[in-house]
């Protein structure tokens, strides 16, 4: 439901560290275009066509979180970056009356108000809580319906390059067994302590010193 103002303290931090930062609002959230059909692949479709024209090369780094988890690990197929990092991914969907009740959920539940973010998300900041209601405002309900068909939400079937899995303490959509199977495709897969689904806001600090340590420590390893 967010779009790329959610990763404010995310973008600016990787600019201070050199990097220059394409940040992609998909279709159907904040001021991109919407769509008639969403789809994961889709939405891949289009930050490939957006973002390849703004390129020199491969990217040093992919980055998306939860349904933005799934449409990076599309898109890095195409785009073959040095680097990707997923944030607890859409990598797999509740199954069963579960997953049936997950849709409903989400399909049916008006959107929430400031008291119930406050709620749900007590370790936001207040910045955060502002940003998430005018992202609320300009999301597209619709794109609930990318989802009514779960079998496109899978992980992805090879590793197309060094691969870091950052996971809430109670992850929403990855379970141990996924977890597992992630690993064994040669993804890192690390858990933030404390932090609910959208990891970089409730726990900001600790996720930034995941992200550097990773990336330092991915960069020691291509340079041997």
């Amino acid at each position: 439901m967010s779009d790329h103002r959610a990763w404010h303290r995310v973008s600016a931090e990787l600019v201070a560290k050199g990097f220059r930062v394409l940040a992609v609002d998909l279709a159907g959230h904040g001021a991109s275009p919407r769509s008639r059909r969403y789809t994961p692949r889709g939405w891949a479709d289009d930050v490939v066509e957006t973002v390849t024209p703004l390129l020199d090369g491969p990217p040093d780094l992919v980055m998306g979180h939860s349904l933005g988890g799934l449409v990076a690990s599309l898109a890095a197929d195409r785009l073959a970056p040095r680097a990707a990092i997923y944030i607890d991914p859409a990598f797999a969907f509740p199954r069963g009356i579960r997953g049936v009740l997950f849709k409903f959920a989400f399909a049916l539940a008006p959107r929430p108000r400031r008291a119930a973010l406050v709620r749900w998300n007590p370790r936001w900041s207040a910045e955060d809580v502002e940003i998430e209601l005018a992202t609320l405002r300009d999301w597209d309900k619709r794109t609930i319906l990318g989802f009514a068909d779960s079998r496109p939400i899978v992980p992805p079937l090879r590793l197309v390059a060094p691969s870091l899995v950052v996971l809430a303490e109670k992850s929403l959509l990855i379970t141990d067994a996924a977890a597992a199977r992630l690993r064994r495709l040669g993804m890192t897969v690390e858990t933030v302590a404390g932090s609910g689904h959208t990891v970089f806001r409730d726990d900001h600090a600790g996720f930034m010193r995941l992200v550097a340590g990773w990336l330092a420590q991915h960069e020691h390893a291509a340079a041997r």
